[in-house]
């Protein structure tokens, strides 16, 4: 069941969407539609095509990424290096109990990320972040053995 009401109250506590201008959020919420999950429920899969973004609004889940599992509450995101490389996902992710999320179709973020450059600046560094944790446990992992 999705609804297109998503408040931008929300998206300001988001770290993803953080200091960006009003007008920004509004467009945000404009693109994007409320999408409801159950516990047990998949919301994406390893494999698939990536078509979108979501923000995690309200509830729990659990990404999968080849057996290291990541607990995702509100304010986290999932989606984004996808939407960035047009790979099929690398997790898979399912609710832990009644999540609520705003699902930004991957076309539409492309289009909104050429308008509002600063939000692709903010995603860019999200990913490098995630991607220096990614690198510091391949570094972990190899001075053990």
């Amino acid at each position: 069941m999705s609804t297109p009401i998503v408040d931008t109250r929300t998206l300001r506590s988001i770290p993803l969407l953080a200091d960006l201008p009003e007008e920004e959020y509004e467009s945000i919420v404009s693109i994007g539609r409320r999408v409801t999950f159950q516990p047990g429920q998949v919301i994406v899969e390893r494999s698939e095509p990536c078509d979108g973004l979501y923000v995690v609004l309200r509830g729990m889940a659990q990404l999968d990424a080849g057996g290291r599992y990541h607990n995702l509450g509100a304010g986290s995101f999932f989606g984004e290096m996808g939407l960035i490389s047009r790979k099929p996902r690398m997790a898979t992710v399912i609710a832990i109990e009644a999540l609520d999320a705003l699902k930004i179709c991957a076309d539409d973020f492309e289009a909104f990320l050429l308008q509002h450059p600063r939000l692709a600046v903010t995603m860019l560094r999200n990913v490098v972040e995630r991607l220096r944790e990614v690198e510091e446990r391949v570094d972990a992992l190899m001075a053990m053995r």
